[in-house]
């Protein structure tokens, strides 16, 4: 598994434990001791990045996940979602697809059978609108 993937996931469990604990994720972060300096550098950029971004992230989770209220929709999936969006729209290095093909096979892995393609379709629709999205 590469450092980036690692990342990701570790930025995945600190997120979707603040999510259900309803705390910040960035004091849960440092809390955490972290093995590898690559993986903890990524893994910070992506928590703090989503976090410090999060309204206009599920702003944009909201307005494009047709008929899923943020509160139906699966923890797993929705944090997913805000740092493949985070990646996406506030991360220049990295290309789209890569974003989106690490969300859904995380998905595909650690969700519901129906959130890889959920989560495809979503982040599919904000990468086509891509340009004309504001972010302020």
């Amino acid at each position: 598994m590469s450092a980036r993937r690692k990342a990701r996931k570790r930025a995945l469990d600190i997120l979707f434990e603040a999510d259900m604990r309803g705390v910040s994720a960035v004091v849960l972060l440092e809390e955490r001791p972290v093995d590898e300096i690559s993986e903890g550098q990524y893994s910070r950029e992506l928590v703090q990045g989503v976090t410090l971004n999060q309204p206009k992230i599920d702003e944009l989770i909201h307005t494009y996940a047709e008929g899923w209220d943020m509160d139906r929709m699966p923890t797993v999936d929705r944090n997913l979602l805000r740092i493949a969006l985070f990646e996406i729209l506030w991360l220049g290095d990295l290309d789209d697809k890569i974003a989106v093909s690490e969300a859904v096979e995380i998905a595909q892995e650690l969700s519901t059978k129906d959130s890889a393609a959920y989560i495809n379709g979503i982040l599919g629709r904000v990468i086509l609108l891509k340009s004309v999205i504001s972010l302020t």
